[in-house]
């Protein structure tokens, strides 16, 4: 397990920070209001737009938030977060890419690397994240996870969201591993 050391003021900062780094390794918010909605939501699966599927654990929902990334989870709480980046597949980010950024936007957390994973069109970094507080101590630990997968010539970059637990991470990145275009019907 690699660590990571920073400086930090409030746990409150966790919830921004993934949201900050996610924007990161997506090129920041250019665009952010030009994502494809939700097309169709079925039970275990939600599309990001016509043939995207996302498979997702029993008893899970899906939505589009109002930044226009599609978001899943558990009832009334959604711990997964992904964004589709069309026709940027080619620049699918490594895990050491990720853990970089994620190091850069995070410094105000203690961050230790819990797995690193790399394919052709899946990278992987799954972090416990933790703020550092002004007395030299950390806060509350929390799980993490950043992802990037390339299907076809799209980018998909997801993450987990602030208070999923170290299940629901676990289960968010499967869902974003196994993202999945179909063929369109014929």
């Amino acid at each position: 397990m690699r660590g990571f050391a920073s400086s930090a003021k409030t746990p409150r900062l966790l919830g921004l920070g993934l949201v900050v780094s996610l924007g990161v390794l997506s090129g920041g918010c250019e665009g952010c209001q030009k994502k494809t909605p939700v097309d169709d939501i079925q039970a275990g699966d939600a599309g990001l737009r016509s043939g995207v599927k996302v498979p997702l654990p029993p008893g899970w929902s899906a939505q589009v938030a109002t930044d226009g990334s599609f978001q899943a989870g558990p009832p009334g709480r959604p711990a997964l977060r992904v964004d589709l980046k069309p026709g940027q597949g080619a620049r699918m980010p490594s895990s050491e890419t990720l853990a970089d950024s994620v190091r850069q936007q995070m410094k105000q957390f203690t961050l230790s690397l819990d797995q690193e994973e790399d394919t052709l069109s899946f990278a992987l970094l799954r972090v416990t994240m933790a703020p550092s507080l002004a007395d030299g101590g950390v806060g509350p630990e929390a799980p993490a996870f950043f992802g990037a997968r390339r299907v076809g010539d799209d980018l998909f970059l997801c993450a987990s969201l602030p208070g999923a637990t170290a299940e629901e991470v676990r289960l968010a990145t499967e869902a974003c591993r196994t993202i999945q275009v179909q063929a369109a019907p014929r």
